[in-house]
């Protein structure tokens, strides 16, 4: 009994070292990957997310495997998520894992999946911010977000890549003021900012939200340089010459 299962273990393990094989015909990545999805075991649909993580030499076969992984995910509703969410704590990137995500999880359990991610991707340096963004993009996009996902986005305006900084105030531009407006207005003061492409989209969002400038007013217009010199204060607003 113990030497048929470990045997099992091994055909899988097998098998998800052909599907997950950049060098391979996709022939034999394509058998792999149907064996894993018949098996649909957690172990077999995690076998599947790994293929997400190799970059196979033909491009247009490369994306049609990842997108074929992501159908069948899908289709396999709230199964997945399990698999999906072990995946996630150690993938490089996430964009296909989320994409499944938006398509069979309820808000509860989307939560459940990110703020994990979201202890371990805490603002500050980091030598490879793909995680971060591929999150910070989605849950901008995710349509059931709302505040729940403003609050979660908001800490990455202090972030120390500008390209975080940046996704994280377009994630956030549409979100409720009364939860952004303040933290936006903080980042684009902060002393220790050297971002005009930063400053410019959140000036943007202000502008665009006519948020009151209060005490602040003569701190921001005294930034409105360079990136931001299309901007002006006028009557405690800060406006788009």
């Amino acid at each position: 009994m113990v030497f048929g299962l470990f045997s099992k273990e091994k055909s899988l393990q097998r098998t998800i070292e052909r599907a997950t094989n950049k060098l391979a015909q996709q022939a034999d990545r394509w058998g792999a990957l149907e064996k894993l999805r018949e098996d649909g075991t957690d172990d077999a649909l995690y076998g599947l997310c790994k293929r997400w993580s190799i970059t196979s030499n033909n491009q247009v076969e490369d994306q049609q495997e990842k997108a074929w992984v992501v159908d069948v995910l899908t289709s396999k509703g709230v199964v997945a998520l399990k698999p999906i969410g072990r995946y996630m704590k150690s993938a490089t990137q996430l964009s296909y894992a989320l994409a499944v995500v938006g398509a069979v999880a309820d808000k509860t359990q989307v939560l459940e999946l990110v703020d994990p991610i979201l202890a371990d991707e805490t603002p500050g340096y980091t030598r490879d911010p793909e995680r971060r963004l591929d999150l910070i993009r989605w849950l901008g996009e995710w349509k059931d977000g709302g505040a729940d996902a403003a609050q979660r986005l908001v800490p990455y305006l202090k972030d120390f890549d500008q390209n975080v900084r940046v996704a994280a105030a377009d994630a956030i531009a549409d979100a409720d003021p009364a939860l952004t407006a303040e933290p936006l207005l903080a980042a684009f003061l902060r002393p220790e900012e050297e971002s005009g492409r930063f400053r410019k989209r959140i000036a943007e969002i202000l502008a665009k939200h006519k948020h009151p400038l209060g005490e602040h007013a003569g701190a921001v217009a005294s930034l409105l340089t360079g990136p931001v010199a299309g901007f002006a204060v006028t009557g405690g607003l800060l406006i788009e010459r």
